[in-house]
Protein backbone atom coordinates (compact mmCIF):
# COMPACT_ATOMS: atom_id res chain seq x y z
CA UNK A 1 0.00 0.00 0.00
CA UNK A 2 3.09 2.22 0.51
CA UNK A 3 4.35 1.79 -2.71
CA UNK A 4 0.85 2.67 -4.63
CA UNK A 5 0.29 5.89 -2.32
CA UNK A 6 3.91 6.60 -3.55
CA UNK A 7 3.17 6.28 -6.98
CA UNK A 8 0.06 8.22 -7.58
CA UNK A 9 2.16 10.95 -5.27
CA UNK A 10 5.16 10.89 -8.08
CA UNK A 11 2.70 10.80 -11.05
CA UNK A 12 1.76 13.93 -13.20
CA UNK A 13 -1.15 15.85 -12.09
CA UNK A 14 -3.32 14.53 -15.88
CA UNK A 15 -2.64 11.17 -14.33
CA UNK A 16 -4.09 12.11 -11.07
CA UNK A 17 -6.70 13.46 -12.17
CA UNK A 18 -7.43 10.32 -14.23
CA UNK A 19 -7.09 8.28 -11.67
CA UNK A 20 -9.50 9.74 -9.32
CA UNK A 21 -11.55 9.91 -12.28
CA UNK A 22 -11.61 6.51 -12.57
CA UNK A 23 -11.45 5.63 -9.02
CA UNK A 24 -15.14 7.81 -8.32
CA UNK A 25 -16.65 6.04 -11.64
CA UNK A 26 -15.44 2.66 -9.96
CA UNK A 27 -17.28 3.27 -7.10
CA UNK A 28 -20.59 3.36 -9.42
CA UNK A 29 -22.46 0.19 -9.44
CA UNK A 30 -23.40 -1.56 -13.16
CA UNK A 31 -26.52 -0.39 -13.09
CA UNK A 32 -25.78 3.04 -12.02
CA UNK A 33 -23.01 3.12 -14.65
CA UNK A 34 -25.02 2.13 -17.34
CA UNK A 35 -27.95 4.64 -16.45
CA UNK A 36 -25.31 7.45 -16.24
CA UNK A 37 -24.22 6.88 -20.08
CA UNK A 38 -27.47 6.62 -21.05
CA UNK A 39 -28.19 9.70 -19.39
CA UNK A 40 -25.32 11.91 -20.63
CA UNK A 41 -25.88 10.31 -24.23
CA UNK A 42 -29.51 11.35 -24.44
CA UNK A 43 -28.82 15.00 -23.17
CA UNK A 44 -26.11 15.20 -25.58
CA UNK A 45 -28.27 14.16 -28.29
CA UNK A 46 -30.75 16.52 -26.83
CA UNK A 47 -28.58 19.43 -27.04
CA UNK A 48 -27.49 18.87 -30.56
CA UNK A 49 -30.80 18.01 -32.10
CA UNK A 50 -32.05 21.75 -30.43
CA UNK A 51 -29.28 23.56 -32.21
CA UNK A 52 -29.88 21.75 -35.34
CA UNK A 53 -33.68 22.19 -35.48
CA UNK A 54 -33.42 25.65 -34.54
CA UNK A 55 -30.92 26.31 -37.40
CA UNK A 56 -33.08 24.80 -39.72
CA UNK A 57 -34.71 26.77 -42.53
CA UNK A 58 -37.86 27.56 -42.00
CA UNK A 59 -40.53 26.04 -44.73
CA UNK A 60 -42.88 28.41 -46.54
CA UNK A 61 -45.81 27.64 -48.73
CA UNK A 62 -44.79 27.71 -52.62
CA UNK A 63 -48.24 26.62 -54.28
CA UNK A 64 -51.12 25.19 -52.59
CA UNK A 65 -54.19 23.81 -54.49
CA UNK A 66 -52.37 22.43 -57.51
CA UNK A 67 -53.44 20.25 -60.27
CA UNK A 68 -51.59 17.34 -60.92
CA UNK A 69 -50.35 18.43 -64.54
CA UNK A 70 -48.75 21.68 -62.65
CA UNK A 71 -47.88 19.82 -59.69
CA UNK A 72 -45.64 17.42 -62.06
CA UNK A 73 -43.90 20.27 -63.94
CA UNK A 74 -43.15 22.16 -60.94
CA UNK A 75 -41.70 19.19 -59.24
CA UNK A 76 -39.63 18.65 -62.06
CA UNK A 77 -38.21 21.85 -62.31
CA UNK A 78 -36.76 22.20 -59.02
CA UNK A 79 -35.41 18.72 -59.12
CA UNK A 80 -33.76 19.81 -61.77
CA UNK A 81 -32.34 23.07 -59.78
CA UNK A 82 -31.68 21.02 -56.86
CA UNK A 83 -33.83 23.25 -55.08
CA UNK A 84 -35.35 21.23 -51.64
CA UNK A 85 -38.90 20.98 -51.30
CA UNK A 86 -41.58 19.11 -49.89
CA UNK A 87 -45.04 18.62 -49.26
CA UNK A 88 -47.54 19.10 -46.27
CA UNK A 89 -50.29 17.72 -45.19
CA UNK A 90 -52.77 19.79 -46.96
CA UNK A 91 -51.22 18.90 -49.90
CA UNK A 92 -49.53 22.41 -50.61
CA UNK A 93 -46.23 22.40 -52.11
CA UNK A 94 -43.49 24.08 -49.44
CA UNK A 95 -39.86 25.22 -50.02
CA UNK A 96 -37.54 27.34 -47.88
CA UNK A 97 -38.96 30.35 -46.97
CA UNK A 98 -36.17 32.45 -48.26
CA UNK A 99 -36.50 31.21 -51.58
CA UNK A 100 -40.12 31.26 -52.11
CA UNK A 101 -40.04 34.70 -53.99
CA UNK A 102 -37.11 34.13 -56.34
CA UNK A 103 -38.91 30.61 -57.47
CA UNK A 104 -42.29 31.93 -58.13
CA UNK A 105 -40.62 34.49 -60.36
CA UNK A 106 -38.65 32.21 -62.19
CA UNK A 107 -41.60 29.48 -62.34
CA UNK A 108 -44.18 32.89 -64.05
CA UNK A 109 -41.38 33.18 -66.63
CA UNK A 110 -42.16 29.86 -67.86
CA UNK A 111 -45.68 29.97 -67.59
CA UNK A 112 -45.88 27.87 -64.43
CA UNK A 113 -48.74 27.20 -62.91
CA UNK A 114 -51.11 27.45 -65.78
CA UNK A 115 -53.91 26.04 -63.37
CA UNK A 116 -55.61 23.51 -65.75
CA UNK A 117 -56.55 25.94 -68.69
CA UNK A 118 -55.00 27.62 -70.95
CA UNK A 119 -55.90 31.19 -72.85
CA UNK A 120 -54.49 33.11 -75.87
CA UNK A 121 -51.46 31.53 -75.83
CA UNK A 122 -52.96 28.50 -78.06
CA UNK A 123 -52.74 30.93 -81.06
CA UNK A 124 -48.77 31.57 -80.64
CA UNK A 125 -48.45 28.12 -82.03
CA UNK A 126 -50.98 27.94 -84.63
CA UNK A 127 -49.21 25.44 -87.73
CA UNK A 128 -49.36 26.27 -91.24
CA UNK A 129 -52.75 24.95 -93.18
CA UNK A 130 -54.92 24.93 -89.93
CA UNK A 131 -58.49 24.86 -91.01
CA UNK A 132 -60.97 27.63 -90.24
CA UNK A 133 -63.29 25.29 -87.56
CA UNK A 134 -59.89 24.85 -85.58
CA UNK A 135 -58.86 28.19 -85.21
CA UNK A 136 -62.54 29.32 -84.59
CA UNK A 137 -61.83 26.62 -81.54
CA UNK A 138 -58.55 27.50 -80.60
CA UNK A 139 -60.25 30.87 -79.78
CA UNK A 140 -63.26 29.79 -78.45
CA UNK A 141 -61.13 27.94 -76.25
CA UNK A 142 -58.51 30.48 -75.35
CA UNK A 143 -61.05 33.29 -74.44
CA UNK A 144 -62.94 31.11 -72.00
CA UNK A 145 -59.50 30.03 -70.46
CA UNK A 146 -58.77 33.99 -70.06
CA UNK A 147 -62.49 34.98 -68.79
CA UNK A 148 -61.81 32.08 -66.11
CA UNK A 149 -58.16 33.56 -64.89
CA UNK A 150 -59.96 36.72 -65.02
CA UNK A 151 -62.78 35.73 -62.69
CA UNK A 152 -60.35 33.61 -60.69
CA UNK A 153 -58.65 36.60 -59.60
CA UNK A 154 -61.50 37.56 -57.28
CA UNK A 155 -60.70 37.23 -53.90
CA UNK A 156 -63.61 34.79 -52.80
CA UNK A 157 -62.97 32.33 -56.10
CA UNK A 158 -60.37 29.63 -56.14
CA UNK A 159 -61.64 28.29 -59.29
CA UNK A 160 -63.74 28.78 -62.23
CA UNK A 161 -64.91 27.23 -65.49
CA UNK A 162 -65.98 29.37 -68.63
CA UNK A 163 -68.38 27.94 -71.29
CA UNK A 164 -69.67 30.26 -74.23
CA UNK A 165 -72.08 28.91 -76.56
CA UNK A 166 -71.19 31.04 -79.67
CA UNK A 167 -73.33 29.73 -82.61
CA UNK A 168 -72.46 30.87 -86.08
CA UNK A 169 -73.18 33.90 -87.82
CA UNK A 170 -76.38 33.44 -90.45
CA UNK A 171 -77.61 36.03 -92.92
CA UNK A 172 -81.03 34.92 -92.20
CA UNK A 173 -83.01 37.08 -89.76
CA UNK A 174 -85.10 34.05 -88.30
CA UNK A 175 -82.08 31.58 -88.10
CA UNK A 176 -80.09 34.20 -86.28
CA UNK A 177 -79.24 33.59 -82.55
CA UNK A 178 -76.89 35.17 -79.60
CA UNK A 179 -73.97 34.00 -77.70
CA UNK A 180 -74.69 32.67 -74.35
CA UNK A 181 -72.03 31.82 -71.45
CA UNK A 182 -72.55 29.62 -68.29
CA UNK A 183 -69.64 30.17 -65.43
CA UNK A 184 -69.27 27.44 -62.71
CA UNK A 185 -67.38 28.87 -59.52
CA UNK A 186 -65.58 26.70 -56.76
CA UNK A 187 -65.53 29.37 -53.83
CA UNK A 188 -63.06 29.32 -50.75
CA UNK A 189 -64.48 27.31 -47.80
CA UNK A 190 -66.40 29.67 -45.73
CA UNK A 191 -66.87 32.46 -48.53
CA UNK A 192 -69.23 33.85 -50.91
CA UNK A 193 -70.51 36.21 -53.82
CA UNK A 194 -73.11 39.00 -52.73
CA UNK A 195 -75.47 40.23 -56.00
CA UNK A 196 -73.22 43.13 -57.02
CA UNK A 197 -70.12 40.95 -57.22
CA UNK A 198 -72.79 38.27 -59.23
CA UNK A 199 -73.81 41.22 -61.63
CA UNK A 200 -69.90 42.30 -62.07
CA UNK A 201 -69.28 38.96 -63.20
CA UNK A 202 -72.06 38.42 -65.90
CA UNK A 203 -71.29 42.03 -67.05
CA UNK A 204 -67.51 41.03 -67.21
CA UNK A 205 -68.23 38.00 -69.67
CA UNK A 206 -71.16 39.60 -71.40
CA UNK A 207 -68.56 42.90 -72.35
CA UNK A 208 -66.03 40.49 -73.77
CA UNK A 209 -68.36 38.63 -76.09
CA UNK A 210 -69.71 40.10 -78.83
CA UNK A 211 -72.98 40.48 -79.04
CA UNK A 212 -73.89 38.68 -75.54
CA UNK A 213 -76.38 39.99 -72.89
CA UNK A 214 -75.66 39.80 -69.40
CA UNK A 215 -78.71 38.20 -69.37
CA UNK A 216 -77.90 35.06 -71.19
CA UNK A 217 -74.72 34.70 -68.64
CA UNK A 218 -75.58 31.70 -66.10
CA UNK A 219 -73.38 31.28 -62.97
CA UNK A 220 -73.75 28.49 -60.40
CA UNK A 221 -71.39 27.69 -57.63
CA UNK A 222 -69.83 24.21 -56.42
CA UNK A 223 -73.31 23.46 -54.48
CA UNK A 224 -75.06 24.02 -57.91
CA UNK A 225 -77.20 27.01 -56.53
CA UNK A 226 -78.16 29.06 -59.49
CA UNK A 227 -77.47 32.76 -58.82
CA UNK A 228 -79.10 33.99 -61.48
CA UNK A 229 -82.48 32.66 -59.99
CA UNK A 230 -81.66 34.49 -56.47
CA UNK A 231 -81.18 37.69 -57.90
CA UNK A 232 -84.21 37.81 -59.90
CA UNK A 233 -86.34 36.69 -57.24
CA UNK A 234 -84.98 39.69 -55.21
CA UNK A 235 -86.31 42.28 -57.82
CA UNK A 236 -89.51 40.39 -58.11
CA UNK A 237 -90.28 41.27 -54.37
CA UNK A 238 -89.13 44.65 -55.04
CA UNK A 239 -85.74 44.16 -52.47
CA UNK A 240 -83.33 45.91 -54.51
CA UNK A 241 -79.47 45.23 -52.43
CA UNK A 242 -78.67 49.03 -54.00
CA UNK A 243 -81.56 50.79 -52.57
CA UNK A 244 -81.33 48.72 -49.47
CA UNK A 245 -77.33 49.96 -49.04
CA UNK A 246 -78.13 53.33 -49.53
CA UNK A 247 -81.04 53.24 -46.82
CA UNK A 248 -78.51 52.29 -44.53
CA UNK A 249 -76.50 54.90 -45.81
CA UNK A 250 -78.73 57.58 -45.10
CA UNK A 251 -79.47 56.68 -42.03
CA UNK A 252 -75.88 55.93 -40.54
CA UNK A 253 -75.33 59.45 -42.17
CA UNK A 254 -77.70 61.61 -39.87
CA UNK A 255 -77.09 59.09 -36.96
CA UNK A 256 -73.35 60.11 -37.51
CA UNK A 257 -74.28 63.93 -37.50
CA UNK A 258 -76.33 63.43 -34.40
CA UNK A 259 -73.49 61.60 -32.68
CA UNK A 260 -71.13 64.36 -33.41
CA UNK A 261 -73.05 66.80 -31.95
CA UNK A 262 -74.49 64.93 -28.49
CA UNK A 263 -70.41 63.34 -28.11
CA UNK A 264 -69.22 67.02 -26.32
CA UNK A 265 -72.18 67.15 -24.14
CA UNK A 266 -72.69 63.65 -22.84
CA UNK A 267 -69.35 61.58 -23.70
CA UNK A 268 -69.19 58.88 -25.88
CA UNK A 269 -71.06 55.72 -24.22
CA UNK A 270 -73.90 58.10 -22.13
CA UNK A 271 -76.42 57.95 -25.36
CA UNK A 272 -77.55 56.09 -28.14
CA UNK A 273 -79.69 56.77 -31.07
CA UNK A 274 -81.51 55.00 -34.01
CA UNK A 275 -82.72 56.44 -37.26
CA UNK A 276 -85.67 54.98 -39.71
CA UNK A 277 -85.36 56.39 -42.80
CA UNK A 278 -88.46 56.32 -45.24
CA UNK A 279 -87.29 57.04 -48.66
CA UNK A 280 -89.10 57.33 -51.98
CA UNK A 281 -87.58 55.43 -54.92
CA UNK A 282 -90.55 55.44 -57.02
CA UNK A 283 -89.90 56.96 -60.59
CA UNK A 284 -92.41 59.51 -61.63
CA UNK A 285 -92.51 61.81 -64.52
CA UNK A 286 -95.32 64.87 -64.89
CA UNK A 287 -96.18 67.19 -67.54
CA UNK A 288 -98.60 69.98 -67.17
CA UNK A 289 -99.81 72.47 -69.67
CA UNK A 290 -101.42 75.84 -67.98
CA UNK A 291 -103.49 78.46 -69.83
CA UNK A 292 -104.20 81.80 -67.78
CA UNK A 293 -107.14 84.03 -67.86
CA UNK A 294 -107.47 86.14 -71.16
CA UNK A 295 -105.65 89.91 -70.35
CA UNK A 296 -106.40 93.19 -71.32
CA UNK A 297 -105.98 93.48 -74.93
CA UNK A 298 -103.08 96.01 -74.91
CA UNK A 299 -100.84 93.99 -72.62
CA UNK A 300 -101.23 90.80 -74.80
CA UNK A 301 -98.79 89.68 -77.40
CA UNK A 302 -100.25 89.87 -81.30
CA UNK A 303 -99.51 86.69 -83.56
CA UNK A 304 -101.16 87.97 -86.72
CA UNK A 305 -103.76 90.60 -87.76
CA UNK A 306 -105.68 90.63 -91.13
CA UNK A 307 -107.27 93.87 -92.49
CA UNK A 308 -109.75 94.54 -95.08
CA UNK A 309 -111.77 97.11 -96.95
CA UNK A 310 -113.58 97.63 -99.75
CA UNK A 311 -115.53 100.62 -101.86
CA UNK A 312 -117.98 100.57 -104.29
CA UNK A 313 -120.55 102.65 -106.22
CA UNK A 314 -123.92 100.74 -106.95
CA UNK A 315 -124.79 100.65 -110.24
CA UNK A 316 -128.45 100.18 -110.39
CA UNK A 317 -130.32 103.39 -109.52
CA UNK A 318 -134.07 103.18 -109.09
CA UNK A 319 -136.89 104.33 -107.40
CA UNK A 320 -140.85 104.72 -106.88
CA UNK A 321 -141.82 105.16 -110.66
CA UNK A 322 -143.27 108.44 -111.27
CA UNK A 323 -142.07 112.05 -111.78
CA UNK A 324 -140.05 112.16 -108.73
CA UNK A 325 -138.37 109.55 -109.76
CA UNK A 326 -137.10 111.43 -112.99
CA UNK A 327 -136.12 114.65 -111.15
CA UNK A 328 -132.06 115.08 -110.64
CA UNK A 329 -130.76 114.87 -107.32
CA UNK A 330 -130.43 117.78 -104.77
CA UNK A 331 -126.94 118.83 -104.80
CA UNK A 332 -125.56 117.72 -101.34
CA UNK A 333 -124.51 119.90 -99.18
CA UNK A 334 -120.72 118.85 -96.41
CA UNK A 335 -120.14 117.09 -94.12
CA UNK A 336 -122.27 113.82 -95.29
CA UNK A 337 -122.48 110.93 -93.02
CA UNK A 338 -123.49 107.44 -93.76
CA UNK A 339 -124.68 104.74 -91.23
CA UNK A 340 -121.66 102.38 -90.86
CA UNK A 341 -121.96 99.58 -93.80
CA UNK A 342 -120.15 95.93 -92.84
CA UNK A 343 -118.52 97.35 -89.65
CA UNK A 344 -116.31 100.44 -91.23
CA UNK A 345 -118.14 103.69 -91.97
CA UNK A 346 -117.44 105.34 -94.96
CA UNK A 347 -114.86 108.58 -93.68
CA UNK A 348 -115.89 111.75 -95.72
CA UNK A 349 -114.25 114.96 -93.92
CA UNK A 350 -114.38 118.48 -95.53
CA UNK A 351 -111.11 120.85 -95.93
CA UNK A 352 -110.68 123.96 -96.82
CA UNK A 353 -111.48 125.38 -100.12
CA UNK A 354 -113.63 122.20 -100.37
CA UNK A 355 -116.79 122.64 -99.08
CA UNK A 356 -118.75 119.48 -100.51
CA UNK A 357 -116.22 117.49 -99.06
CA UNK A 358 -113.77 114.29 -99.79
CA UNK A 359 -114.35 110.70 -98.90
CA UNK A 360 -111.34 108.17 -97.92
CA UNK A 361 -112.33 104.54 -97.88
CA UNK A 362 -111.21 101.36 -99.55
CA UNK A 363 -107.98 103.48 -100.92
CA UNK A 364 -110.82 105.79 -102.41
CA UNK A 365 -109.42 109.83 -101.53
CA UNK A 366 -111.88 111.47 -103.48
CA UNK A 367 -114.30 114.86 -103.72
CA UNK A 368 -118.02 113.87 -102.98
CA UNK A 369 -119.23 115.38 -106.26
CA UNK A 370 -116.91 113.02 -108.05
CA UNK A 371 -117.89 109.97 -106.26
CA UNK A 372 -121.27 107.98 -108.18
CA UNK A 373 -124.30 107.76 -106.01
CA UNK A 374 -125.23 105.93 -103.74
CA UNK A 375 -121.55 104.87 -102.46
CA UNK A 376 -121.47 101.11 -100.64
CA UNK A 377 -118.09 100.82 -98.64
CA UNK A 378 -117.00 98.34 -95.90
CA UNK A 379 -113.95 97.43 -93.79
CA UNK A 380 -113.11 94.60 -91.26
CA UNK A 381 -110.22 93.69 -89.04
CA UNK A 382 -108.93 90.13 -87.89
CA UNK A 383 -106.40 90.21 -84.98
CA UNK A 384 -105.09 87.26 -83.59
CA UNK A 385 -103.30 87.43 -80.16
CA UNK A 386 -100.87 85.09 -78.48
CA UNK A 387 -102.32 81.94 -76.38
CA UNK A 388 -101.07 82.43 -72.64
CA UNK A 389 -99.78 78.65 -72.15
CA UNK A 390 -97.20 77.25 -69.62
CA UNK A 391 -95.75 73.91 -70.13
CA UNK A 392 -94.02 72.26 -67.18
CA UNK A 393 -92.18 69.12 -67.03
CA UNK A 394 -91.26 67.64 -63.83
CA UNK A 395 -89.17 64.42 -62.71
CA UNK A 396 -89.01 63.37 -59.30
CA UNK A 397 -85.66 62.63 -57.91
CA UNK A 398 -85.13 58.79 -57.08
CA UNK A 399 -84.70 58.39 -53.08
CA UNK A 400 -86.02 61.17 -51.71
CA UNK A 401 -87.09 61.09 -48.09
CA UNK A 402 -90.58 60.65 -47.44
CA UNK A 403 -90.28 60.40 -43.37
CA UNK A 404 -87.31 60.42 -40.60
CA UNK A 405 -88.50 58.89 -37.53
CA UNK A 406 -85.36 59.13 -34.34
CA UNK A 407 -84.96 57.99 -31.35
CA UNK A 408 -82.81 59.17 -28.74
CA UNK A 409 -82.09 57.36 -25.01
CA UNK A 410 -79.66 59.40 -22.66
CA UNK A 411 -77.72 58.46 -19.76
CA UNK A 412 -78.54 60.10 -15.92
CA UNK A 413 -76.41 62.60 -15.42
CA UNK A 414 -73.56 61.64 -13.06
CA UNK A 415 -73.74 63.79 -9.37
CA UNK A 416 -73.27 63.95 -5.83
CA UNK A 417 -75.15 64.50 -2.39
CA UNK A 418 -74.56 67.01 -0.26
CA UNK A 419 -71.92 63.98 1.79
CA UNK A 420 -69.98 63.70 -1.51
CA UNK A 421 -71.62 60.13 -2.35
CA UNK A 422 -72.21 59.94 -6.26
CA UNK A 423 -75.39 59.31 -7.90
CA UNK A 424 -77.02 59.93 -10.88
CA UNK A 425 -80.13 61.60 -11.97
CA UNK A 426 -82.52 62.14 -14.78
CA UNK A 427 -82.62 64.87 -17.29
CA UNK A 428 -84.99 67.82 -16.15
CA UNK A 429 -87.70 68.93 -18.84
CA UNK A 430 -85.21 71.68 -19.56
CA UNK A 431 -82.59 69.60 -20.72
CA UNK A 432 -84.23 67.59 -22.77
CA UNK A 433 -85.64 70.16 -24.56
CA UNK A 434 -82.57 71.34 -25.59
CA UNK A 435 -81.36 67.97 -26.64
CA UNK A 436 -84.60 67.90 -28.68
CA UNK A 437 -83.63 71.00 -30.49
CA UNK A 438 -80.14 69.92 -31.12
CA UNK A 439 -81.38 66.64 -32.48
CA UNK A 440 -84.26 68.60 -34.72
CA UNK A 441 -81.38 70.72 -36.41
CA UNK A 442 -78.92 68.18 -37.33
CA UNK A 443 -81.53 65.70 -38.81
CA UNK A 444 -82.90 68.27 -40.47
CA UNK A 445 -86.33 67.72 -39.27
CA UNK A 446 -89.87 68.68 -40.94
CA UNK A 447 -93.04 68.82 -39.69
CA UNK A 448 -94.82 69.23 -42.79
CA UNK A 449 -92.78 66.04 -44.29
CA UNK A 450 -94.21 64.06 -40.84
CA UNK A 451 -91.03 63.33 -39.17
CA UNK A 452 -91.27 62.49 -35.96
CA UNK A 453 -88.77 62.35 -32.67
CA UNK A 454 -88.60 60.85 -28.96
CA UNK A 455 -85.95 61.98 -26.58
CA UNK A 456 -85.90 59.52 -23.27
CA UNK A 457 -83.58 60.19 -20.20
CA UNK A 458 -83.06 56.62 -18.71
CA UNK A 459 -80.08 54.57 -17.03
CA UNK A 460 -78.04 52.66 -18.54
CA UNK A 461 -76.81 49.01 -16.80
CA UNK A 462 -73.20 48.52 -16.52
CA UNK A 463 -72.58 45.97 -19.35
CA UNK A 464 -68.92 44.89 -20.76
CA UNK A 465 -67.48 45.76 -23.64
CA UNK A 466 -66.67 42.68 -26.03
CA UNK A 467 -62.99 43.23 -26.81
CA UNK A 468 -63.01 43.03 -30.83
CA UNK A 469 -59.30 41.39 -30.74
CA UNK A 470 -59.45 38.00 -30.73
CA UNK A 471 -58.23 36.09 -27.32
CA UNK A 472 -54.48 35.92 -26.64
CA UNK A 473 -54.86 31.98 -27.27
CA UNK A 474 -56.54 32.26 -30.74
CA UNK A 475 -54.33 34.44 -32.47
CA UNK A 476 -52.60 32.72 -35.03
CA UNK A 477 -49.32 34.55 -34.05
CA UNK A 478 -49.58 33.69 -30.41
CA UNK A 479 -50.24 29.98 -30.98
CA UNK A 480 -47.14 29.73 -33.08
CA UNK A 481 -44.87 30.97 -30.64
CA UNK A 482 -46.40 29.11 -27.61
CA UNK A 483 -45.88 26.11 -29.91
CA UNK A 484 -42.28 27.13 -29.87
CA UNK A 485 -41.38 27.90 -26.87
CA UNK A 486 -42.98 24.26 -25.31
CA UNK A 487 -40.78 22.46 -28.11
CA UNK A 488 -38.15 24.05 -26.02
CA UNK A 489 -39.42 23.79 -22.64
CA UNK A 490 -39.77 20.17 -22.97
CA UNK A 491 -36.65 19.33 -24.01
CA UNK A 492 -35.69 21.83 -20.91
CA UNK A 493 -37.75 19.43 -18.85
CA UNK A 494 -36.10 16.28 -20.41
CA UNK A 495 -32.71 17.20 -19.55
CA UNK A 496 -33.59 18.44 -16.45
CA UNK A 497 -35.15 15.14 -15.21
CA UNK A 498 -32.36 13.04 -16.56
CA UNK A 499 -30.41 15.35 -14.43
CA UNK A 500 -32.33 15.15 -11.31
CA UNK A 501 -32.69 11.36 -11.51
CA UNK A 502 -30.02 9.85 -12.55
CA UNK A 503 -26.53 12.95 -13.00
CA UNK A 504 -27.18 14.03 -9.81
CA UNK A 505 -27.45 10.77 -7.66
CA UNK A 506 -24.53 9.49 -9.82
CA UNK A 507 -22.20 12.50 -9.31
CA UNK A 508 -22.81 12.54 -5.25
CA UNK A 509 -22.01 9.20 -5.35
CA UNK A 510 -19.12 9.56 -7.33
CA UNK A 511 -17.97 12.38 -5.25
CA UNK A 512 -18.76 12.06 -1.78
CA UNK A 513 -18.66 15.04 0.46
CA UNK A 514 -15.59 15.14 2.54
CA UNK A 515 -15.67 14.35 6.41
CA UNK A 516 -16.42 16.67 8.91
CA UNK A 517 -12.51 17.66 10.39
CA UNK A 518 -11.98 16.63 13.78
CA UNK A 519 -9.43 17.74 16.51
CA UNK A 520 -6.15 17.45 15.34
CA UNK A 521 -3.64 14.86 17.17
CA UNK A 522 -0.59 15.78 18.36
CA UNK A 523 2.22 13.57 16.58
CA UNK A 524 3.17 11.93 20.61
CA UNK A 525 -0.78 10.55 20.14
CA UNK A 526 -0.48 9.56 16.30
CA UNK A 527 2.90 7.80 17.66
CA UNK A 528 1.08 6.36 20.49
CA UNK A 529 -1.80 5.23 18.27
CA UNK A 530 0.97 3.84 15.86
CA UNK A 531 4.01 2.19 17.90
CA UNK A 532 4.87 0.14 15.03
CA UNK A 533 5.57 2.61 12.75
CA UNK A 534 8.41 2.02 10.85
CA UNK A 535 11.46 4.44 10.87
CA UNK A 536 10.40 5.85 14.08
CA UNK A 537 11.98 4.67 17.72
CA UNK A 538 10.07 6.95 20.21
CA UNK A 539 12.30 9.57 20.09
CA UNK A 540 12.52 13.29 18.74
CA UNK A 541 16.50 13.65 18.47
CA UNK A 542 16.99 13.28 15.13
CA UNK A 543 16.22 16.35 12.97
CA UNK A 544 13.09 15.99 10.45
CA UNK A 545 11.80 12.93 12.26
CA UNK A 546 8.82 14.41 14.14
CA UNK A 547 7.78 16.10 10.83
CA UNK A 548 7.74 12.72 8.95
CA UNK A 549 5.90 11.09 11.33
CA UNK A 550 3.06 13.65 11.30
CA UNK A 551 2.46 13.79 7.28
CA UNK A 552 2.38 9.90 7.33
CA UNK A 553 0.00 10.05 10.17
CA UNK A 554 -2.36 12.77 8.57
CA UNK A 555 -2.59 10.47 5.61
CA UNK A 556 -3.27 7.06 7.41
CA UNK A 557 -5.97 9.01 9.17
CA UNK A 558 -7.25 10.37 6.37
CA UNK A 559 -7.62 6.86 4.85
CA UNK A 560 -9.34 5.19 7.68
CA UNK A 561 -11.72 8.28 7.42
CA UNK A 562 -12.51 8.02 4.48
CA UNK A 563 -12.56 4.11 4.76
CA UNK A 564 -15.19 4.58 7.90
CA UNK A 565 -17.35 7.00 5.58
CA UNK A 566 -17.23 4.94 2.15
CA UNK A 567 -16.04 1.76 3.03
CA UNK A 568 -17.90 0.23 -0.56
CA UNK A 569 -15.63 3.09 -2.39
CA UNK A 570 -12.66 1.60 -0.18
CA UNK A 571 -13.61 -1.80 -1.37
CA UNK A 572 -13.46 -1.38 -5.09
CA UNK A 573 -10.11 0.39 -4.89
CA UNK A 574 -9.05 -2.03 -3.18
CA UNK A 575 -9.99 -5.12 -5.89
CA UNK A 576 -8.63 -2.52 -8.58
CA UNK A 577 -5.14 -2.86 -7.25
CA UNK A 578 -5.68 -6.47 -6.68
CA UNK A 579 -6.65 -6.87 -9.93
CA UNK A 580 -3.22 -4.46 -10.69
CA UNK A 581 -1.29 -6.68 -8.68
CA UNK A 582 -2.11 -9.90 -10.10
CA UNK A 583 -1.76 -9.07 -13.72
Amino acid sequence: MDAATETTADAPPEQNQLQRLREAFNRLGNQQKIMLMVALAAIIALIIGTILWSRQPEWKVLFSNLGEKDGGAIVAILEQQNIPHRYADNGSLMIHANRVHEVRLKLASQGLPRGGMVGFELMENQKFGTSQFAEQVNYQRGLEGELARTIQSIAAVQNARVHLAMPKPSVFVREDQKPTASIMLNLHPGRSLDQTQIAGIKHLVASSVPQLTAANVTIIDQNGTLNQQVKSKLMEAGLDPVQIQYVREVEDGIVKRIEEILKPVFGTDNFKVQVAADLDFSQNEQTAEIYRPNSAPEASSIRSQQNNETAGVNSFTGGVPGALTNQPPVPATAPITQPQVGGAPAQTQAKPGDPQGRIEVAGINAPLNTVGQPLNASKTATINYEVDKTIRHTKHAIGSIRRLTTAVVVNHRKDSDKNGKPLTRPLNENEIKQVSDLVREAMGFSRERGDSLSVVSAPFTESDKADASPPLWKDPENIAYLRELLKYLLIAAIIFALYAKVIKPSLDTMFPPPPEPEESASPEEIAARMPGVEGYDGEDDEEGTEVRIDHYAIKVQKARDFAHADPKAVANIIKDWMGVNGG
